[in-house]
């Protein structure tokens, strides 16, 4: 006996270790789950990044850009495509059948550029691209922005209301035709007294 009141630590198990803090991983990024713009991790030093006005993070995608579960974006500057023009050929086939809009946004940063976009658009019909030229990065990074802005706008968001008063529908009708305005359906109507496309018979439109 110590004679001070103290158990002995003899026989009394293990001595308790001090507890390191559990470590925290990374939050693992759901490409298109939240309202931020993915970003492949290669487009870390493209200077576009500081004109998208929008909240962005990096992600394990296959597109450059991705602003929407079903919206992918691959980003070609034409000064890069001219020095490596195997580039986006490589990259299309790497998103294989990924995405239902695929977009292809090119930077027009070379002034002999109209062989290089018609190629370019060659290529985007056949691997079921839309093609987006921007000729600064302003304005790249304002496309960008805005897709993902409109992610959850329906299309009838920029269709054409047409008012469903027979004059309204008449006019519509008319103008659908290459070359003619509503100038000149008001012009048939008042000075040649068109009011119904059967008094069409007979008139010239183009």
């Amino acid at each position: 006996m110590s004679g001070t009141g103290e158990s002995s630590n003899v026989g009394a198990g293990p001595s308790r270790q001090p507890q390191k803090p559990p470590v925290k991983n990374p939050p693992v990024v759901t490409p298109g789950s939240g309202s931020n713009i993915i970003v492949n991790q290669r487009q870390r030093k493209n200077p576009l990044l500081e004109c998208i006005k929008h909240g962005r993070e990096f992600g394990d995608i296959v597109a450059d850009f991705q602003v929407g579960r079903t919206t992918g974006i691959l980003f070609l500057s034409l000064k890069y495509h001219r020095l490596h023009p195997e580039y986006i050929a490589q990259r299309i086939d790497g998103l294989g059948t990924s995405y239902n809009l695929r977009i292809l946004l090119i930077l027009c940063d070379i002034p002999e550029h109209q062989e290089a976009i018609r190629e370019l658009t060659k290529k985007c019909l056949i691997n079921n691209f839309t093609i987006i030229v921007a000729w600064s990065n302003d304005e790249a990074g304002l496309y960008i922005s805005s897709y993902k802005k409109l992610e959850h706008r329906p299309p009838t968001m920029i269709k054409e209301r047409v008012d469903k008063d027979y004059s309204s529908i008449f006019r519509s009708a008319l103008t659908s035709i290459s070359k003619v305005n509503k100038t000149d359906v008001e012009t048939l109507r008042s000075s040649i007294g068109v009011w119904s496309l059967s008094d069409l018979a007979g008139v010239p439109l183009l």
